[in-house]
């Protein structure tokens, strides 16, 4: 199978994620944290070991200020839920996932707190001057995404930090889409609290994922329990990551986690990064040969390898059907957990037929697709 579909999850991963995975549960099989036999100790340092190689991969001075979480959705969960208030005001966009969106809404709902959303263009492009321009008195954060999952459009974090330093305002990204695969830095884009999922570019397992809180920024902690320190305090400690990691981790896949990164830091994300453009560039300038596609996301500037297209009018679920079956290609019809997105490039009622590429991609899958989809636009062009 061509398997396009990267941006839900990374697939396949790097020899060394699976040889790390199994290695740990059979010979680190402690719990990480919780004794001090050789057992624990050893999956306690592979557990440690990750998060140093994160904060290197993140610019990040201090590995202890990252908790692990099971995906992104947990961590922006924290992120939102645990710094906001009643009174509060928050500016976000149009390209959010529902990971942030939800979120956003349930506080809005509970606690009144105020939103607003930041329209894109129909290209799924976000003007800066309209996220300064949301800015209001009692606004709290600026809450973000790093790129879309519908569009691939990439925000220039930097640009936008510095509108969040300006108004003294918290900084919240979603790095889902861009962790691994864009060049990420706290400290020059100003993010406070960073939210990452470790499946996707991070090659790491499904179920692993995690969040960066700046020194400083204080935050409520969703669930409370067992962190293998200060076991006679009645509340969670205060110190990160204890204060966001409560019951026992999942150190094998944690530890995969750093072979994904280690894969990146010895492949090169420069590298990654221009592999999944040029599959991306040939895939777009195919398509654009073929009549009756409507290609999403923006005509020029940065973005990642996620292509959102629709044939004719037929149904994206239909076309995902035929791709597969027909042809051995794996795509993600539908709405993508972004509604507000598809909103913006006119897809709300329709949904649209996503291709996300991946690093173990080649070109002659892209090359397959291209006329895979030329077969099927003929097809129904010639119907029509």
């Amino acid at each position: 199978m061509s398997y396009f579909d990267n941006a839900a999850t990374s697939y396949p991963k790097p020899d060394e994620v699976y040889s790390v995975l199994i290695d740990t549960m059979k010979n680190k099989g402690g719990n990480p944290g919780r004794g001090s036999h050789r057992m624990a100790i050893d999956a306690f340092r592979a557990v440690y070991e990750t998060r140093v190689k994160l904060a290197k991969l993140f610019n990040i001075d201090e590995p202890l200020r990252i908790a692990f979480t099971q995906n992104a959705t947990v961590s922006l969960n924290f992120a939102i839920k645990g710094t906001l208030e009643k009174g509060d005001h928050v500016v976000t966009t149009s390209l959010e996932h529902n990971s942030v969106l939800r979120p956003l809404f349930s506080m809005e709902d509970r606690k009144g707190v105020e939103l607003t959303v930041v329209e894109t263009d129909s290209q799924g492009r976000i003007s800066l001057d309209d996220i300064d321009n949301a800015v209001r008195k009692n606004t709290r954060a600026i809450v973000i995404t790093h790129a879309s999952n519908l569009t691939g459009t990439v925000i220039p974090l930097e640009k936008v930090g510095k509108i969040a330093k300006k108004h003294d305002l918290l900084f919240v990204v979603d790095a889902s889409q861009s962790a691994g695969v864009i060049e990420i830095d706290v400290e020059d884009m100003n993010i406070d609290i960073l939210c990452f999922t470790g499946h996707k570019s991070l090659f790491g397992p499904q179920g692993t994922g995690g969040i960066y809180l700046r020194e400083g920024v204080e935050i409520e902690p969703l669930m409370e329990g067992g962190s293998g320190s200060h076991s006679k305090l009645r509340r969670q400690p205060k110190e990160m990551p204890d204060l966001l990691e409560c019951g026992t981790l999942n150190a094998p896949a944690i530890a995969a986690l750093g072979a994904g990164v280690d894969f990146i830091i010895k492949t090169g994300m420069e590298n990654i990064r221009r592999h999944e453009n040029e599959l991306t560039e040939t895939f777009i300038k195919g398509l654009r040969t073929i009549e009756g596609i409507k290609i999403y996301g923006p005509e020029t500037g940065e973005r990642t390898p996620v292509v959102a297209i629709n044939i004719w009018d037929v149904d994206p679920s239909e076309v995902s059907s035929l791709l597969e079956e027909e042809y051995d290609i794996a795509v993600r019809p539908g709405m993508h957990c972004a509604p507000l997105a598809h909103r913006s490039i006119g897809t709300y009622e329709t949904g649209a037929v996503r291709f996300s590429f991946g690093y173990f991609n080649k070109m002659e899958e892209i090359l397959h697709a291209v006329e895979s989809i030329r077969e099927i636009a003929n097809f129904y062009g010639d119907k029509g």
